[in-house]
């Protein structure tokens, strides 16, 4: 995938969950705009295929079977990323889980395991990347979080407490950043074509929940990631202005907590699923 009006020639970009989704497309579109490129994921096998692909486009690659949840395992990386490249100068942040559960279903495991990858991995991840870019002298961090880390709705609870933890570690840490060359850009994607987001949606909790038809390309997030990279920006939701219902529940919970509701409960009587019962 080319994105056209950006190039990134001569710049190493890692990536993580990189094998698939947002990732993989992410990789293929900077190895397309010129940067060598990072790949880490858990899938060594799926990791390797999309490593070929980039390689195709004419750049570096380098795939690094890497588990953010585990601190040694992210330290590593870098490491080999460094070891073969010199420098990182982009980290994508964005390797994640959801798991779908009405607040009163959640099992704390579920939630534990939504943690241990969308917070504390990204934790990882950035404070590995904070320390290789003050020691080189700059660098760019692009944390991954979500809609749904702006304003909490069902049965998406877990998910979403997650996504607005990364979003208060990610506004703390830029906080602490201010007059740094480490620029930390937040992106705050809806509903993505992914195969994690139709893992979720083939859920029966969460069976008309939104219609497939409204899922946005991995495209649009990808030329998000571009925007914040190459303009320095702090935010970006996508689609622009994605994030106002976020907004305006901080002004008005109640009337936005109907609103969802209401509207949750018409799209599944359009899809033909059951309203959300009252518990």
């Amino acid at each position: 995938m080319r994105i056209p009006g950006f190039r990134f020639d001569d710049r190493t970009v890692l990536i993580t969950g990189a094998s698939s989704g947002i990732g993989r497309e992410a990789a293929l579109a900077f190895a397309a705009a010129g940067a060598n490129v990072v790949l880490a994921a858990r899938r060594a096998e799926t990791l390797a295929k999309v490593a070929t692909a980039a390689r195709r486009q004419g750049v570096r690659a380098l795939a690094v079977a890497t588990d953010v949840t585990r601190p040694k395992s992210v330290e590593a990386c870098f490491r080999k990323a460094v070891a073969r490249f010199g420098r990182i100068d982009v980290v994508v942040n964005n390797a994640g889980v959801m798991i779908p559960a009405e607040v009163l279903d959640i099992r704390a495991a579920d939630l534990q395991r939504m943690m241990d990858v969308n917070l504390f991995g990204a934790l990882s991840v950035m404070q590995s990347a904070v320390k290789l870019m003050r020691a080189q002298g700059g660098g760019h961090i692009v944390n991954i979080a979500s809609l749904a880390g702006r304003r909490g709705f069902s049965p998406l609870g877990g998910y979403s407490a997650t996504k607005f933890a990364l979003v208060g570690l990610t506004e703390a840490l830029r906080t602490e950043l201010q007059g740094e060359p480490v620029h930390v850009s937040l992106i705050l994607p809806g509903v993505v074509e992914t195969p994690m987001v139709e893992e979720a949606l083939a859920r029966p909790q969460t069976a008309g929940l939104w219609p497939r038809q409204l899922n946005m390309p991995p495209s649009w997030v990808v030329w998000a990631i571009f925007a914040a990279v190459r303009f320095r920006l702090t935010e970006v939701a996508v689609p622009p202005g994605g994030a106002l219902l976020g907004k305006l529940a901080s002004l008005a919970p109640g009337t936005t907590d109907a609103f969802l509701r209401w509207a949750t409960d018409a799209v599944r009587r359009a899809a033909g699923a059951p309203s959300t019962p009252r518990k």
